[in-house]
């Protein structure tokens, strides 16, 4: 079921504080074993997902619908934030969770790119020449 922007943008903040608090509860246990500190990687890229949703639903609320994220400041600002959250847990949850967020980037451009995409279709016309 689709939500607003509005509702959309709250539901992805209270996700990043419900990540970001949970992965500062379980730190020991997150980075006392190689699992753990790949588990905290993904938690980070979940965590990078939720923000580059929360900014983009903010944005939109703000802008307006044809408002568009850009990789500079929104996707940036997305990655600096999940990996300073990993970089509290482990050294190796940081890579981990750049690995997994530019996977989840890749995905959703290609995903908004097939919803969002305008195709357009280049028409060719032909006119018939004569003969001198």
């Amino acid at each position: 079921m689709a939500v607003s922007s509005g509702v959309s943008f709250v539901l992805s903040s209270i996700m990043m504080v419900l990540l970001f608090s949970g992965m500062q509860m379980y730190k020991v246990w997150l980075s006392s074993t190689q699992l753990g500190t790949i588990l905290g990687g993904w938690i980070g890229s979940l965590l990078f997902i939720c923000t580059l949703t929360a900014v983009g639903n903010l944005e939109s609320t703000l802008f307006g619908k044809s408002f568009q994220q850009k990789l500079l400041p929104e996707v940036v600002f997305s990655l600096t934030l999940s990996l300073i959250a990993s970089a509290l847990i482990h050294r190796v949850s940081i890579t981990t969770c750049l690995i997994f967020s530019l996977i989840a980037l890749y995905y959703m451009s290609k995903i908004s790119q097939e919803t969002y995409s305008v195709s357009t279709q280049n028409t060719v016309m032909q006119t018939k020449r004569r003969n001198k």
